[in-house]
């Protein structure tokens, strides 16, 4: 379906709107859910927003703006936004792959039926770009793996998972900013700092943004 369709809305509460999209989520939409972002956040009595896959939050003051009359400002600027595109950074990340830096990649080629040389060459071959930031601060899932790539999350996951790995869950990469437990296949890990409360910017990266990985070693 085309992002020239309004999007539904609904509230959340009383102070917050959610501007929906229909499935599938596609670079085109999300372009269309960063421009509104990027236009709302601009908007009287908006005090923040929220972009995710196909979906914008909007957090509103109700005693500065009406959520009805939010409702309507969404919908008028939705046909000159419809085809808009968001031009997000260049951004390199260096990664060391496999070997106590990457413990999943022999499993990644096993199920891809790829050699670990040639996962590692794939996954380095593509852009990737952030839709959005969610599960931990600074945590981007990224669309533009290779389809041949995708491979499902672990059974079990990891309790702790170290801080800059580099994963693989499904059909999207990412990188943990921090330690976590979670389930995505580890390939390799990044010394490039994601998150940094203390900083003027305290996620490295945006909505947006186009990533790509670079192999500074590949312990096998």
């Amino acid at each position: 379906m085309s992002a020239a369709v309004p999007p539904r809305l609904h509230p959340l509460g009383e102070a917050a709107l959610v501007c929906e999209l229909p499935p599938p989520a596609t670079l085109a939409q999300q372009q269309v859910i960063w421009a509104l972002a990027a236009e709302a956040v601009q908007w009287h009595g908006v005090r923040e927003v929220l972009p995710g896959m196909n979906n914008l939050c909007l957090l509103f003051d109700p005693e500065r703006i009406d959520g009805v009359e939010l409702e309507m400002q969404v919908l008028s600027a939705w046909p000159q936004l419809a085809a808009a595109t968001i031009d997000g950074r260049r951004i390199e990340i260096p990664v060391v792959y496999g070997g106590e830096a990457g413990p999943d990649l022999a499993e990644v080629a096993a199920h891809t039926g790829l050699t670990p040389k040639e996962v590692v060459r794939r996954h380095t071959e593509g852009e990737y770009v952030v839709y959005l930031l969610g599960f931990l601060p600074g945590f981007a899932f990224m669309g533009g793996l290779a389809p041949e790539l995708a491979t499902p999350r672990r059974a079990e996951p990891r309790v702790a998972v170290p801080a800059g790995s580099v994963g693989i869950g499904g059909e999207q990469t990412g990188i943990y900013p921090m330690v976590s437990p979670g389930g995505w296949q580890l390939i390799g890990r990044t010394s490039v700092p994601l998150f940094d409360p203390l900083a003027e910017s305290p996620t490295l990266l945006r909505a947006g943004d186009r990533v790509r990985f670079v192999a500074e070693r590949v312990g096998l």
